[in-house]
Parts: structure tokens; C-alpha cells; sequence
């Protein structure tokens, strides 16, 4: 098996060191590079191409503006914050931004380890403690108005949907329907938008609670 391409940003040495330490050591990846700042970052992004990149929040030139300019990229890779903040403001504007995963740098090195494997393999991933407060804030903004976007999905996208919420990836969810990855991307574009949500992981959030027991 092919180790997953990654670049991870902290301007904290030991901590950025240990983090690749971990990532390394468990065989499932191979750190192309590492950055104090958003500037070198971008840089190694556009130059070594990563499937996975790990960003600090509060580095210098920004988490969260770095973040803009590498979904911007054609074809962006897979981001996720890693972050001590647990300020609502930075988890929504990360999300909003394009971020795949949000995550505490209280995790340990196994349970990092597994977050990043089923980022790579395209599921998303908030850390449980924050899920809620961004639920909340998503919600904030619709409880004024009467229809539920979720309830403008055809059957096919609410089955798509509910695959996603229950953490699988694009290429499971296409096992289990019996459809091409390339055909359940698309319809998660069209998903996206119908919720008007950035990405797959507020999609999920949404849905979890729409359709929870």
C-alpha cells in the first residue's frame, strides 16, 4: 500500500516533529514536508502536490487565510486544521473555508493517526467536543425560515446523505448503492448545494441531526 502524501504546519518544532514522528512511524504515511507558516506551505502544497495537509490555526501568515488559498488551488488537497482553539468563530470560518477535519492537538497519536487515515480516504471529521457548537450555529441561520433544505433531496441523495453521515467515504458509499465514486461525487455537489452547506463534513452535521433516533 501506497503511504499517503502529506504536509503538516505548526511553528512549534517539537510539536510539528512529533506529529510527523507519529504519522511516519505507523506506516500509513510519508511527510513531503513541513512549514512554520502559511507562506511555506503554500509553497510546498503547489511544489510536492500532498493528499493531506495539516494546518496550525495561529501560525504566522494565518491558518485560516492559508487555508483559502489552497482550496482555491485546481485541484486542492485534502485540509485539515490542527489546532488548540476551540473558539467557535475559528471552526466556523475553517469549515466555511473549505476544511475537511477540524482537530484538537489534545488527541493522542493513534487516535491522529486514524483521523487522518479516513481524511484521506475522504470521510470528514470535527473533533466531538466542537460538533455541537457548530451544529448550533449552522441551525441559527434557518430556524427563521419554514423549509427544510434537507427535505429537498430526492431519495437517491438522502441515501447518499445518510452513507455519509454515518462517517463512510465516497468510494464506500458507491459500494453500497452500487454506483461509480466519480457518480457519488457528483452528487454530493448537487447535495452541497441543496443545503447550502461548503462541504461534506457540515452536510454531515446536518444530517445526523435531522434524522437522529
Amino acid at each position: 500500500m501506497t503511504p499517503t502524501r502529506i504536509v503538516i504546519a505548526d511553528d512549534h518544532p517539537l510539536y510539528r516533529e512529533g506529529v510527523s514522528r507519529s504519522l511516519t512511524e505507523s506506516g500509513r504515511f510519508e511527510v513531503v514536508g513541513e512549514a512554520a507558516n502559511g507562506r511555506d506551505v503554500f509553497a510546498l502544497v503547489r511544489r510536492e502536490k500532498p493528499e493531506v495537509v495539516l494546518l496550525d490555526i495561529s501560525m504566522p501568515d494565518g491558518g485560516i487565510p492559508t487555508l483559502r488559498q489552497i482550496t482555491a488551488l485546481e485541484n486542492p488537497p485534502c485540509v485539515a486544521m490542527l489546532t488548540v482553539s476551540e473558539e467557535d468563530d475559528d471552526v466556523m470560518q475553517a469549515l466555511k473555508a473549505g476544511a475537511s477535519g477540524y482537530i484538537l492537538k489534545g488527541v493522542g497519536s493513534r487516535e491522529l493517526v486514524q483521523i487522518v487515515t479516513d481524511l484521506a480516504e475522504g470521510r470528514s471529521y470535527v473533533a466531538p467536543s466542537l460538533a455541537m457548537k457548530v451544529l448550533a450555529a449552522m441551525n441559527a441561520p434557518r430556524a427563521s425560515t419554514k423549509a427544510d433544505p434537507i427535505d429537498s433531496l430526492t431519495k437517491r441523495e438522502e441515501d447518499i446523505l445518510r452513507l455519509v453521515a454515518e462517517g463512510k467515504s465516497n468510494k464506500e458509499v458507491g459500494d453500497d448503492l452500487d454506483l461509480q465514486e466519480k457518480t457519488v461525487k457528483h452528487y454530493m455537489t448537487t447535495i452541497l448545494q441543496k443545503l447550502h452547506v461548503r462541504n461534506r463534513t457540515e452536510a454531515a452535521l446536518i444530517a445526523r441531526d435531522k434524522w437522529k433516533d
